[in-house]
């Protein structure tokens, strides 16, 4: 089975967590795999499975970033903030041009993610 990444800046992760409760019949058909805060937070208030890694500035967009290169990943929820400046801007910008070299789909907002979902 094929994963799914869940990721969200600090003020994203309120949005994620809305989006994935709305869609959860869906999500709870995959495995999840997210970063440090976002995958704890999932999993403790949704009650779902998240495998999680290491926060994003940590290393953890770089560790999905390896699963997305070895085809474990169907597709990224990456709910990010564009106005507020990330430390670890690089490894995000490496995780999104993973996701283009190997054609996988990413949501890096509300409405991108609610497209996406409706194929599955």
């Amino acid at each position: 089975m094929k994963k799914v990444a869940l990721i969200a800046h600090d003020k994203k992760k309120d949005n994620l967590l809305e989006f994935v409760k709305k869609n959860i019949d869906i999500f709870s058909k995959f495995e999840l795999v997210g970063t440090g805060t976002t995958g704890k937070l999932i999993s403790e208030v949704l009650g779902l499975t998240v495998k999680r890694y290491k926060s994003g500035p940590l290393g953890g967009d770089q560790q999905i970033g390896a699963l997305i290169a070895e085809d474990e990943v169907e597709f990224v929820m990456f709910f990010r903030d564009p106005l507020t400046s990330q430390p670890h801007e690089p490894d995000v910008q490496a995780l999104i041009r993973l996701c283009d070299v190997h054609n996988v789909a990413i949501a890096t907002n509300i409405s991108t993610a609610e497209l996406l979902i409706k194929n599955y």
